[in-house]
């Protein structure tokens, strides 16, 4: 049985996040987007799960004035169907909440039935679409809110 941690995103982090984001999505992010969430970016907040000592998920948000905007949720695919996609999130919540945020809001691919439930599970409300968000797939966007964190 795996050891499991939940910390902050370190610089160091960035490879394996990338090997992991570029297994979650079809057009991952760039090491230049990374780098500029962890070095430049004030409201950006990264956690990571680390199994044995191997980084294997990872989830992002901004907080602006008291709203945390998920950026980015992903775990190795094997380690899907686990429970532990809802403990990186709990854990997201739990940041933005102690960081002062009131409420949190993702956008999610109406095909994406995993995360749809992982959210829904958690007591997001879906409360619109983006039409044409993900653009490179043709697909529309779900915006869920979770208020009163």
């Amino acid at each position: 049985m795996a050891e499991f941690s939940i910390r902050r995103m370190l610089p160091g982090d960035i490879d394996t996040v990338l090997t992991v984001e570029r297994q979650a999505f079809s057009t991952p992010w760039s090491r230049a987007a990374f780098e500029e969430e962890v070095y430049n970016n004030e409201l950006a907040h990264y956690l990571v799960l680390v199994a044995d000592g191997q980084v294997v998920g990872y989830a992002g948000f901004w907080l602006i004035v008291d709203e945390a905007h998920v950026t980015n949720v992903a775990l190795m695919s094997e380690y899907h169907g686990c429970g532990l996609g809802s403990l990186l999130l709990e854990n997201m919540i739990l940041t933005a909440k102690v960081l002062g945020a009131a409420s949190m809001t993702l956008e999610v691919r109406p095909s994406n039935a995993a995360a749809r439930n992982l959210y829904s599970r958690r007591g997001f409300v879906e409360r619109g679409i983006r039409p044409n968000y993900y653009a490179e797939l043709n697909e529309d966007a779900i915006i869920m809110w979770l208020d009163n964190l």
